[in-house]
């Protein structure tokens, strides 16, 4: 391995699911803006939109967000093409 290249400032972190309100620590180079205070410990924090507890993968949960009604005019525009 060359000398040098791996970074040195490695530090407990905390990654938060917004979307659960999840946390976990674990040790990251990543800059954070923000902190939070867990079990008396200040970390730095960084907010993530989805993890591996709220992915439908992983959870199994399918989820189905529609935005602006994309589904609906998806069905108006095709509808079910098994029906015929």
């Amino acid at each position: 391995m060359k000398e040098g290249i791996h970074p040195t400032n490695y530090r407990e972190v905390v990654f938060k699911d917004m979307s659960n309100d999840e946390i976990f620590i674990t040790r990251s180079t990543i800059a954070a803006k923000e902190t939070i205070e867990v079990d008396g410990k200040t970390y730095p924090l960084v907010k993530l939109e989805i993890t591996s507890s709220s992915h439908p993968f992983f959870t199994g949960k399918q989820k189905l967000v529609d935005t602006a009604g994309r589904v609906d005019k998806f069905l108006q525009r095709y509808g079910n093409r098994n029906k015929k």
